[in-house]
């Protein structure tokens, strides 16, 4: 049988675009955005890339409420955060479980890549949040500071990549 798939991206400021977009190119599989998201009732495997802001995956709760409920679900986040850092990572799952009923968590995996930031394209909203996060940050001690708070602090009204496409080679191994 025949899977149909779809990916699916929730992006503010195209990290989570272009990464979505590359893994259309790597395994032919078509992407369109969350906004463009309506019945996905004829899909049977969704991968959803959502950008990481405030604590929520952009569009995951759009996708979700589209699908039906014996269709497979891959959740693939990207965020600042280091993917590889225990403590971000059940930040970021926490999240995902209040935003996917049970139904669907039982048939779904979970990713998580590391995007970047431009603080010149951030919006009014975003850049007052990393202003406050960043003043509350550099007034801790050092050793009392993580190494996803050092990173925010380094990078610090400017721009910063840490986009890695081998880190898709995972994703792509679970969908065949």
């Amino acid at each position: 049988m025949n899977m149909k798939k779809l990916i699916i991206y929730g992006s503010q400021y195209g990290t989570t675009k272009q990464y979505a977009e590359k893994f259309s190119e790597m395994t032919g599989i078509p992407c369109i955005s969350d906004k463009d998201v309506k019945a996905l009732t004829g899909y049977d495997l969704i991968i959803h890339f959502g950008g990481l802001y405030a604590g929520n995956i952009k569009g995951l709760k759009t996708t979700v409420r589209a699908l039906k409920d014996d269709a497979k679900l891959i959740i693939v986040t990207v965020g600042l955060a280091d993917p590889s850092n225990p403590a971000s990572v059940k930040n970021i799952r926490r999240s995902i479980y209040k935003a996917v009923p049970e139904r669907l968590m039982k048939n779904a995996s979970i990713f998580h890549l590391r995007g970047g930031i431009d603080y010149q394209k951030l919006n009014l909203k975003h850049r007052a949040m990393m202003a406050f996060l960043y003043n509350r940050m550099k007034r801790l001690p050092d050793e009392q500071k993580t190494a996803d708070m050092k990173t925010i602090l380094e990078t610090y009204h400017s721009a910063a990549s840490f986009v890695d496409y081998h880190a898709l080679e995972p994703i792509a191994n679970a969908i065949q």
